[in-house]
């Protein structure tokens, strides 16, 4: 439970006797004048005559004591702490420790200490022991619900990643190593696509090459001795990519195997459009909504990671804002409560920084609009797949330029993509040193950086973007209630009508028989934005939009 009116409470720090290493006691204050503490620091060097009087004068909440000399002379130092509170009466104050490894030791022997920080904690832990949060190795002190993983970790976003090799004993022993590690908070299970496409079907699993794409899950013990392998270290959540067939099957699966933190469900993708099942785009639409209410009934929360597969198709940016919202307001009317938004950064790759973050603000906008008492939105941010380079330093450099990018989003979640995504599937210890990268940038981060979102270029362009949003809703909306749909939004005949007329089209659909694919895209001054196919004049929504209506009159006419 967390302490409350924390704004009248004092903490006091101070580096101990001889010590003037107090860089540890000014970190923490920091932190804790975050969390609404007033904070005063001692300074270095402070005899104990000296700490216990100010304790005395100010009668502080806290009392943060550092030391980091040596462990023979922490000792005596201890004890005459000790000693000089109980001289002076004092014996309900709280004491905090923080100094090196040996000499923590020592201070945890003392008995003085409610708590011993000895160098390995992180920074969110420091901020959850302020928070009034156990901080301890124990299984209770991690939440394992994902909204209150969220609220205990904040004002640190909790961490993501996927995790999935061709051999189920290599993803187990891996997913023990990254537990143990204590870097990350939701363990993604990568499943191969046999598993996704014929889990419940095995006379076609002796089709498929097993390993293809993740790790060849083949029964739901699989799914569970994975799950079992985390319960150590910092007992991260898990989840799974959900089936792209018989998705109702993977949910209840994947609840009683791994107590699933939140699913994962495109709404129209996982179909024809990308051939990772054969279902047709209506089926596949109405087999989501079924999805989206299922999860919403039992309180799961639930992601569409719908949007970015537009753009790794090279759609237009007004077509990825278009579907970001429309993924979100399918989960809401099928009775979703909690709702992660997923913005995947760099995407496609020659978009620019300014732009990108122009269309993410863009969606998560118009996403913010259908908040509600019963509809909350989580922002999770993560880099594009397609946008890593295949050398691996150069790689890690991308993830730490599109780390601190995302951060302008201010995202509750951020999914690490391992810097050796362009060359191989992550194995354990590149998991752990992905996130350690990634870590770093956000604790830097979130401290007193520049709002990238201010840009007055990044502005400009969301505000085209959302204004350009809204003429191709007016225009699916317009197309729905043409063919009698009451909500056309939320209608799985209008929306795939949509695709099929090219309302919704991306160029890398050309051919492809649920779409119409005739759309031409061109990244300009950084962003993908529709052109004429002959001149590569940019178009605008209207114009787009008019010469398609056209093209669909002109079809009717013959």
């Amino acid at each position: 439970m967390e302490r409350t009116n924390k704004r009248e409470k004092l903490v006091i720090g101070a580096a101990l006797g001889e010590c003037v290493h107090v860089a540890g006691v000014v970190n923490f204050l920091r932190l804790a004048d975050e969390q609404g503490y007033k904070t005063v620091s001692l300074g270095p060097a402070v005899s104990v005559r000296e700490l216990v009087g100010a304790i005395v004068e100010s009668d502080p909440e806290l009392v943060a004591v550092g030391y980091r000399l040596t462990p023979s002379t922490a000792e005596p130092l201890f004890a005459e702490l000790k000693r000089e509170l109980e001289r002076a009466g004092v014996s309900r104050v709280r004491l905090v420790f923080g100094g090196t490894a040996p000499v923590a030791e020592v201070a945890a022997r003392s008995g003085l200490f409610e708590h011993v920080f000895n160098g390995e904690e992180s920074i969110e832990d420091a901020v959850a022991y302020l928070k009034g949060h156990k901080v301890d190795r124990s299984e209770e002190s991690y939440p394992q619900t994902l909204v209150e993983r969220i609220q205990w970790k904040a004002p640190f976003p909790i961490i993501r990643h996927h995790f999935g090799l061709p051999s189920l004993e290599e993803t187990i022993e891996g997913a023990r190593q990254i537990a143990e590690a204590r870097v990350l908070d939701v363990l993604s299970i990568g499943t191969d696509q046999a598993a996704q496409e014929s889990f419940f079907r095995p006379e076609e699993l002796a089709r498929h090459k097993a390993g293809a794409g993740g790790v060849p899950v083949r029964k739901p013990e699989d799914l569970r001795a994975i799950f079992e392998a985390t319960r150590t270290g910092n007992y991260p959540l898990l989840r799974c990519y959900s089936g792209t067939r018989d998705q109702l099957k993977w949910a209840e699966m994947l609840v009683d195997t791994i107590n699933n933190a939140w699913a994962a469900i495109p709404l129209t993708w996982y179909s024809v459009l990308d051939g990772r099942s054969q279902r047709p785009l209506l089926q596949t639409i109405r087999e989501t909504q079924e999805a989206f209410k299922w999860h919403g009934d039992r309180g799961i929360p639930v992601e569409s990671n719908e949007s970015h597969h537009w753009s790794l198709r090279d759609a237009p940016d007004v077509v990825a804002v278009v579907m970001a919202f429309l993924a979100a307001y399918n989960a809401r009317k099928m009775g979703v409560k909690d709702y992660v938004a997923q913005y995947m950064f760099n995407n496609p790759p020659a978009t620019s920084p300014r732009m990108d973050l122009a269309k993410m603000l863009a969606k998560k906008e118009l996403i913010a609009e259908l908040r509600g008492p019963d509809f909350e939105v989580w922002t999770e941010t993560r880099a594009g797949l397609s946008s890593y380079p295949t050398d691996l330093d150069e790689a890690k450099g991308h993830l730490a330029f599109s780390t601190a990018l995302q951060m302008a989003l201010k995202p509750h979640i951020v999914h690490v993509v391992a810097f050796t995504e362009a060359q191989h599937a992550a194995r354990a210890h590149e998991v752990i040193e992905s996130v350690k990268i990634a870590r770093r940038v956000i604790e830097k981060v979130i401290h007193d950086f520049p709002d990238l979102a201010d840009d007055e270029r990044v502005q400009q362009r969301k505000e085209v973007l959302k204004k350009e949003a809204g003429v191709l809703l007016d225009a699916i909306k317009r197309l729905g209630e043409s063919r009698g749909a009451e909500d056309p939004w939320g209608d799985p005949e209008t929306l795939t009508a949509a695709v099929e007329m090219g309302l919704l089209d991306a160029p890398h659909l050309r051919n492809n028989p649920a779409a119409k694919g005739t759309v031409v895209t061109q990244i300009v001054d950084g962003a993908c934005v529709a052109v004429d196919p002959e001149t590569k004049r940019p178009l605008t929504e209207e114009e787009r939009i008019a010469r398609l209506m056209a093209e669909e009159a002109a079809g009717r006419a013959v």
